[in-house]
């Protein structure tokens, strides 16, 4: 029959994508089980449901990185001259990091496994955490994946459903570990002091599983069904408090202070990485717009205090926006924001 054939033939795609991986010996005769049950059902035509099920499963378990790793920049010049380039200031977190970075290279040299600290970030809103955090992974040359904790309402966000459920997937981990393609990347947890206070207790017992080095080497997902070795992801929390976080998980972890910014910082950094990094974004050549430095202060100050640099970096993007305006309507292609010119672009002012 036609559409026998045509099951072959997709039984036999499954068969060498499963092929073309390497998997862990246990999970790919589970998986070559499934397909041997496919062609049974087939003889009765009952495959179908059967097989978009499987063929789902297989397209998980296939790509996801089992044995791929990148290579670590482990060079401690390099890695401070990229976070010096990054961010402005937040030495002693820096050295901190520089720290961690140089017992790992020790714990390499002499074949010993080290399981690195988690670290938490804990500051107001607009420090700096997340930007951080993907510094962090800049720096080490592994890849950054975010994973966010706001509002999450089920520990399944995490771990996943069953496949014995409709339109079953995978939770945030596993997702993020397919995103990365590696089994080190750096997995941002962002904002783990947010989640819904209904499954609050739930999902602190999946962070403590996550962040322990004891258990987070055969994590596993209720849609995989198969242990997956977290141990060599460097976990970054954020978070804006610790008073929302259990006392389980503040014990895995390491917390760092993010300071807020004083008005001479938030100067430096307004100057020297947010409003390049605007014009780039803009798609503004690099000198076409100049700012006195009379003017800063306004900007950096626009509506009071401010502990981080989100309002800062709104207000640089509002005045880019007005330029590259003015330069598509011919009015101009290089402007000076002075004092006296200043409500043209904040119009606050």
């Amino acid at each position: 029959m036609p559409q026998d054939s045509h099951l072959a033939s997709d039984i036999a795609k499954l068969r060498a994508l499963i092929d073309s991986v390497s998997l862990p010996e246990e999970l790919e005769a589970k998986a070559t089980s499934l397909l041997d049950r496919l062609e049974r059902q087939a003889q009765y035509g009952q495959y179908s449901s059967e097989f978009e099920t499987a063929q789902h499963y297989i397209d998980w378990i296939t790509h996801l990185p089992w044995t791929e790793v990148t290579k670590d920049n482990l060079d401690l010049i390099l890695i401070r001259q990229i976070m010096d380039k990054n961010h402005y200031g937040l030495d002693e977190l820096k050295s901190r990091f520089l720290e961690y970075v140089s017992v790992l290279v020790l714990n390499q040299k002499n074949a010993t496994n080290f399981h690195a600290p988690v670290l938490l970030l804990v500051g107001l809103a607009g420090t700096g955490k997340t930007t951080l955090a993907g510094s962090i992974a800049d720096a080490l040359n592994r890849r950054f994946v975010r994973i966010p904790f706001g509002g999450m309402s089920s520990a399944l966000d995490l771990r996943g459903q069953s496949r014995v459920h409709p339109e079953a997937e995978p939770g945030h981990i596993i997702k993020a570990m397919r995103r990365a393609k590696s089994r080190n990347p750096v997995i941002l947890l962002d904002e783990i002091d947010r989640v819904s206070p209904n499954a609050y207790g739930e999902i602190m017992g999946v962070l403590v599983e996550l962040l322990d080095p004891e258990q987070n080497m055969a994590f596993t997902d209720h849609f995989l069904d198969y242990p997956f070795d977290l141990s060599q992801v460097l976990f970054i929390c954020t978070s804006n408090n610790t008073a929302n976080i259990s006392t389980a998980v503040m014990d895995r972890l390491e917390p760092i202070l993010m300071p807020s910014y004083s008005d001479d910082e938030k100067l430096h950094i307004a100057r020297d990485y947010i409003l390049p990094h605007q014009l780039k974004n803009s798609s503004l050549p690099p000198h076409s717009l100049v700012i006195q430095d009379s003017v800063w202060p306004k900007i950096i100050r626009p509506m009071g205090f401010d502990a981080g640099i989100r309002s800062v970096e709104r207000t640089i993007e509002g005045i880019t926006r007005k330029a590259a305006r003015l330069m598509v309507e011919g009015k101009g292609t290089q402007f000076t924001i002075t004092e006296d010119n200043i409500k043209e672009f904040l119009p606050k002012y």
